[in-house]
């Protein structure tokens, strides 16, 4: 379950994110790329910083 809910959220940043750099300002797709980051090194590490709070706030895997 937490695995399903790192990648919602990860694709809702990256979505609100894109549409924000549209009609607001571009700088938001910096926000964009963290995001692709933080994906992309917790493929090679196996740690997330989101997995490890929603385990903390009692989500089950």
């Amino acid at each position: 379950m937490r695995t399903r809910i790192v990648h919602a959220v990860a694709g809702m940043f990256i979505l609100i994110s894109i549409l924000l750099s549209i009609y607001v300002n571009q700088n938001w797709l910096w926000f964009t790329a963290f995001v692709g980051a933080n994906l992309l090194q917790s493929s090679f590490t196996n740690w997330c910083l989101m997995n490890d709070i929603l385990a903390k706030i009692g989500v089950k895997d």
